[in-house]
């Protein structure tokens, strides 16, 4: 145990998932029965129970559904992180997904519908806002 609530104990199967991550790839699981796309990972498709399901590299993109921040969370190292943004995002490939929002001056930049990225800390993925340029 190391103390810390927000690395996850990867097992057999959703090793190839935390490994991916690690190198900086988000991984999904695609049904070959009825070609729908999930998240979080699991070894049975929970739209028709199909059992013949696949990893796939997932795009990173994504957009905010909906935002909470959190002032307060006793444990580590969440307090230190306080605020932060845990959100749920639709990812492009139809999945919705738990995930934090990052790198954001503050969270009044954040409005539904907005477009993300996937980005990775120790491994573990997360969000930040697409900035646009000028033009673009």
């Amino acid at each position: 145990m190391t103390g810390r609530f927000d690395l996850p104990e990867p097992d057999a199967f959703t090793r190839t998932y935390w490994e991916a991550a690690a190198e900086g790839r988000l991984l999904i699981r695609r049904c070959r029965a009825c070609g729908r796309a999930h998240h979080y990972p699991r070894e049975f498709c929970p739209h028709c129970w199909s059992e013949d399901v696949a990893w796939e590299a997932a795009s990173g993109r994504a957009t905010l559904y909906t935002w909470s921040v959190v002032h307060r969370n006793d444990l580590p190292p969440f307090a230190d992180r306080t605020p932060y943004v845990a959100a749920v995002v639709d990812l492009a490939e139809g999945p919705r997904m738990m995930t934090e929002v990052v790198g954001m001056g503050s969270a009044g930049e954040l409005s539904a519908g907005a477009e993300l990225e996937v980005a990775f800390r120790e491994g573990t993925p997360v969000f930040r806002v697409v900035q646009r340029t000028a033009g673009g």
